[in-house]
């Protein structure tokens, strides 16, 4: 399934002076890694966000901001904001920017076998 990539460009730019930055094929998607964890991505038109699942009420009240769901029910810490929340600079910015914060607390994912 393809991905918005103009969202990726603008992406791409915002996070583009990371030196831990790392794109992977993702959940039909595109996952950006900072420090080898999942930070940012993009699931067709939408950004995913990875944050502190204890924030969940407040930006649930932001525009275009939904849990993240692939079994029925929500992700702990996992975001989509549609494109009317991403719609600008400033508003893509503050949701990397949640995202970068969380960061350095998010636990890695083991390695598959």
């Amino acid at each position: 399934m393809a991905y918005n990539l103009l969202l990726a460009d603008r992406i791409r730019l915002t996070l583009s002076s990371r030196k831990d930055l790392e794109e992977k094929a993702m959940f039909g998607g595109l996952a950006f890694m900072v420090d080898g964890k999942m930070c940012v991505g993009i699931l067709q038109e939408d950004l995913m966000i990875r944050i502190d699942p204890a924030r969940r009420g407040d930006v649930l009240a932001r525009p275009g901001c939904r849990d993240m769901e692939f079994t029925g029910r929500p992700m702990a810490g996992y975001f989509l904001i549609s494109p009317e929340g991403t719609g600008t600079e400033p508003d893509l910015t503050r949701w990397i920017d949640l995202a970068l914060e969380f960061n350095p607390k998010a636990k890695k994912s083991g390695k598959r076998k």
